[in-house]
């Protein structure tokens, strides 16, 4: 399989299977067209050495020594397995037969102090019948953490993320975990990774101090210039008041001091763009002058019926808008000014995951699971709340898993979708996100078609920057 298109002046072709990308000539271009539509197609050995007769006519324009020596160069592509490629047999045997915990996101606040209006965890508490708002106590943490050691086997390196709700209404236990968790390590021979994503509110010194001493990643909320910020990230119970004046500041001096005398440096500003800022490329050069080098803004998830979602219709404009960034970060690379990472457009083409990793996804409900403050243990954050999707508690002495559940979510795959095996982008979404699957189709394996446009186009653009700056 290849997927082939022209952009910002290039014409691209990215083998599928094997992961090559081919900036070709107009002539190779059209002639790799016409070699797709003949009966012989993704069969090159079976095509004479030199290019067919038929072919040599629709490229009459061309010299026929320029149309031989093209042929010949992509042929050379196929015989050397860098085009129409075979997939690798990466299923059943070659997989691994049992999912190795290695990620918990510990939902330390189903609280929160701010009302963002496209919030999917209602506003903090998830919508979780006969709960509501509660922090999660140090006990039900460490049985977490626990839980995750010993169902982690012989992987070494582990992840936990905090998370709400927002979690710094729960900074103490927040404290004690990080400090509980570094006493275990030793025990089980682990090394545990934190990260934390926060609305910023409640920073301080005292708290950023820490952050920065033992977070390894934070992830900071806000969704880009003012205007478009306190739009929607508003304070819960206030007058109507945004949050972007009392966080800026706050972001700045954090990420300042993370860079300066820290040793963790890594960061993400995150935002959301909706249906009412589909000119988002603006919010992100944006947050790059306040001085923010790592950027994500995602698209909003919600249904059709909020003034704010994203429709199909909009895909025409959001790709333009993905178009007019990608060529503001090559402006700014060829100029090695105000350069910046968008982390859609972060994708390692040279030395990417193994095909394995990539088929499987994010992991959620096998390797990568959420926790409640309750204890109650979900395939990820966005499932909390669903009680069809509860896999058992960490608070029970002996937790018996629904390892039934949890083999339906390793089993979404690239290759358990039909439609997904068909994708030319496969390989960089591993069959998309399970819970905006489950949301607008009712299952963890249906793709959201929405979701699927952008990444492919978000794809394209990447390959598209580094064509350019390369070329």
């Amino acid at each position: 399989m290849i997927h082939k298109y022209t952009l910002f002046g290039y014409n691209i072709v990215l083998d599928v299977e094997s992961g090559a990308i081919h900036i070709l000539s107009d002539i190779a271009m059209q002639m790799l067209g016409y070699l797709e539509l003949m009966p012989e197609k993704n069969n090159f050995k079976d095509l004479p050495d030199e290019c067919p007769v038929d072919i040599r006519y629709y490229l009459a324009k061309y010299e026929s020594s320029e149309v031989k020596e093209t042929y010949s160069e992509l042929k050379e592509l196929y015989q050397n397995q860098l085009l129409f490629s075979k997939p690798d047999n990466f299923v059943g045997d070659a997989a691994p037969g049992v999912p190795v915990i290695k990620a918990l996101c510990l939902n330390i606040s189903h609280d929160c102090n701010m009302a963002c209006e496209y919030c999917f965890a209602g506003k903090g508490d998830f919508g979780i019948k006969d709960s509501g708002k509660k922090l999660m106590d140090e006990k039900t943490g460490m049985n977490a953490i626990e839980f995750l050691m010993r169902n982690s086997k012989s992987r070494r390196n582990l992840e936990v993320d905090f998370f709400g709700g927002e979690p710094m209404l729960n900074f103490e236990t927040l404290k004690n975990i990080v400090g509980n968790t570094r006493k275990l390590e030793k025990e089980y021979n682990k090394n545990v990774r934190f990260t934390l994503t926060t609305n910023g509110t409640l920073l301080n010194d005292e708290k950023i101090n820490f952050i920065n001493e033992n977070i390894s990643n934070i992830v900071l909320s806000l969704d880009g210039q003012k205007e478009t910020n306190d739009n929607m990230r508003k304070y819960n119970g206030g007058d109507g008041e945004g949050s972007y004046s009392e966080i800026v500041p706050l972001y700045q001096k954090l990420i300042q001091d993370r860079k300066e005398k820290n040793k963790y440096k890594d960061y993400y500003i995150r935002g959301t763009f909706t249906k009412k800022n589909l000119n988002f490329a603006k919010d992100i050069t944006h947050m790059r002058e306040l001085g923010f080098e790592n950027v994500s803004v995602e698209p909003v998830v919600s249904e059709e019926s909020n003034d704010y979602a994203i429709q199909k219709q909009d895909l025409p404009v959001i790709f333009r808008e993905y178009e007019i960034l990608a060529r503001e970060i090559i402006r700014r690379e060829r100029s090695q000014k105000n350069t910046f990472n968008f982390f859609h457009f972060n994708i390692d083409l040279e030395n990417g995951p193994c095909v394995y990793k990539r088929a499987k996804g994010c992991g959620s409900g096998s390797e990568y699971l959420a926790v409640t403050p309750d204890g109650d243990i979900y395939p990820c954050h966005q499932f909390v709340g669903n009680e069809k999707y509860k896999l058992g508690n960490v608070n029970n002495t002996n937790i018996k898993l629904n390892k039934n559940l949890m083999k339906n979510f390793y089993d979404n795959n690239i290759t358990s979708n039909e439609k997904c095996g068909k994708c030319w982008a496969k390989y960089f979404c591993g069959g998309g996100c399970p819970a905006n699957n489950e949301k607008f189709n009712g299952d963890i394996y249906t793709p959201y078609e929405i979701a699927c446009e952008m990444e492919k186009k978000r794809v394209e653009c990447a390959i598209a920057i580094k064509a350019v700056l390369n070329g």
